[in-house]
């Protein structure tokens, strides 16, 4: 019997979650290493993870499988595929730093202080979070993902109501209220999504149940039956079950209308967890849609695209648009986010191969990206104490390299080329003018505005004369270093040469591809004539009258 990696993967942080919670209360920082190394071994076990992974191989490798409800179907089922690696791997590798950059978030508020902060609740929470969400990238089994999907609310809710941001302008106990908001608007969001999708995984069981003889949720068997023929749904029932699980992952993703959870959440919270939210919680979403919307329901996936890039386009302006317009430098780039994830959902639907690809490449620069500006801000804002943007200027005389380090995460938000966001962002854009070209014009919108709200929020707190209260500000200590430097250099790394990541990403791609029967454009048969939301035939007649 081979070594179960996957649950391995998983398994380390929700015992180490445990192990953190158990550590004595006076010991914190034993706890803070503790979590800190644990985190660190799970990112080992990812690594091994890619390495063993084969890009050319099966379409879900490292596979386990175990019955374990067996009256409903239900099977403890893992595997993964290139997309999924590379998220389990931008998981593992963002923890760390979550980790090293909330060192001192949970700590007493004042020496021998009543209203003391359970350091250990706080750190156990995050390696939680981490199991759920990287076991969530490994389910294949639909019941077994919503259970993960679902329970990572918990730690979630906790970390932001608990432990919350300390630099807020009215004080603790409206802190505290504002904080309690976040939490119960994030909970309440994400759980009736949650309830709707329930009942459309109960959908798939009974589909399942009545084609196939035996109710089944295993992704690979239905997507075999559906391959063979053995397996079909009327028009009316996939989209009906399309969109109970389109809509949960939208709230989680989130898309437009249904963000307005992120900017309280990311506000309220610490640095660490706006980045553990935005970076890692939120990525499950849109990898769902790839994974189970895509894979499940392609014909109700083709039905939904026109209503779908309308929201991402509307996600896109209007996310960008607000972020231009905020005083609160965690708020922008929680709009900042939501306008990015406008993009990630684009290159989904717009069924092309540059477009998916672009997708899942921009869920792991947009991680590494607004992890780098998230937690320099959170830096910024932890030695001024205001998130206002109007209490900064002249950060770059007295911190140069708070301000240097704040300058090439922002630059990495707007898509500079040469960072790592870039090249998702082209390809994003190459896969929606291929096949969309009205659509790929009014996203570029994004770009240019992601350039007005970044340069401004630079020029604002770090150019010009100091202000009052910024003379005295610090520079980056030793451990925000280790913490931003990695960032950065990832950020680069994958700008320069992202061929790594796409090598394992693509063939999962093409197989996505061939669930939902599209094929790209052909090159000499641009969209023209068509409507917005008019695309080729998947089979694209070549240029000498044969088909490809």
């Amino acid at each position: 019997m081979s070594f179960p990696l996957l649950t391995a993967t998983a398994a380390v942080p929700a015992l180490g979650a445990i192990a953190t919670a158990a550590v004595p209360a006076a010991k914190r920082t034993t706890a803070k290493w503790l979590a800190l190394l644990v985190s660190v071994a799970t990112l080992v076990l990812a690594i091994v993870v890619a390495v063993r992974f084969e890009p050319g191989g099966a379409r879900y490798q490292l596979t386990e499988s175990h019955a374990w409800i067996k009256d409903f179907g239900v099977r403890y089922e893992l595997g993964v595929d290139g997309i999924g690696v590379a998220l389990v791997l931008l998981t593992a590798l963002l923890i760390p730093f979550i980790i090293a950059a909330g060192w001192n978030d949970a700590d007493p508020l004042e020496t021998n202080s009543s209203r003391w902060r359970p350091t250990q609740g706080f750190f156990a929470l995050i390696l939680g979070v981490e199991a759920m969400v990287i076991i969530s990238f490994e389910a294949t089994d639909v019941f077994l993902f919503y259970i993960f999907f679902e329970a990572m609310l918990i730690p979630m809710y906790f970390l932001i109501g608990g432990f919350g941001d300390r630099a807020h302008q009215h004080g603790e106990e409206e802190a505290a209220r504002q904080r309690s908001y976040a939490a119960v608007k994030f909970l309440l969001y994400n759980l009736v999504g949650g309830l709707i999708m329930l009942a459309a995984v109960i959908g798939v069981f009974v589909v399942t149940s009545d084609q196939l003889g035996a109710g089944t949720f295993s992704l690979p068997e239905i997507l075999q039956a559906r391959a063979n023929g053995d397996l079909s749904m009327s028009t009316s029932t996939e989209r009906w079950l399309f969109l109970g699980f389109f809509f949960a992952f939208a709230v989680k993703a989130p898309l437009w209308p249904l963000h307005t959870w992120l900017p309280n959440a990311m506000g309220e919270s610490t640095a660490p967890v706006a980045v553990l939210i935005t970076a890692v919680v939120d990525k499950v979403g849109t990898f769902a849609m790839l994974r189970y919307c895509l894979g499940l329901f392609p014909e109700a996936s083709e039905w939904a695209t026109p209503a779908i890039l309308v929201l991402a386009l509307i996600s896109i302006i209007y996310g960008a648009l607000l972020a231009v317009g905020q005083r609160d430098i965690k708020r922008l780039v929680a709009y900042a986010s939501i306008s990015h994830f406008g993009f990630i959902i684009l290159g989904i639907f717009v069924m092309t191969s540059q477009g998916q690809s672009g997708a899942t490449l921009y869920m792991v620069n947009h991680g590494i990206s607004t992890a780098a500006l998230m937690l320099v801000a959170g830096f910024l804002i932890s030695r001024r104490g205001s998130r206002l943007i109007a209490d900064y200027g002249g950060v770059q005389k007295v911190a140069p390299v708070l301000a240097g380090t704040f300058l090439v995460g922002g630059l990495a938000t707007l898509s500079l080329p040469g960072l790592a966001p870039f090249v998702s962002e082209f390809l994003v854009l190459v896969g929606a003018f291929a096949r969309y070209p009205a659509v790929g014009i009014i996203a570029t919108l994004g770009i240019i505005l992601a350039a007005l709200y970044v340069l401004v929020l630079y020029q604002r707190t770090m150019t010009g004369p100091v202000r009052e209260g910024v003379e005295k500000l610090p520079d980056l200590k030793v451990r925000e270093l280790l913490v931003v430097a990695p960032l950065i250099a990832l950020l680069i790394g994958l700008g320069i040469y992202p061929k790594p990541l796409t090598d394992i990403v693509n063939p999962a791609v093409e197989q996505t591809m061939s669930d939902v029967q599209k094929k790209d454009p052909a090159p000499d048969q641009p969209v023209t004539d068509a409507g917005w939301f008019d695309y080729q035939p998947a089979h694209a007649e070549s240029a000498d009258g044969g088909h490809e």
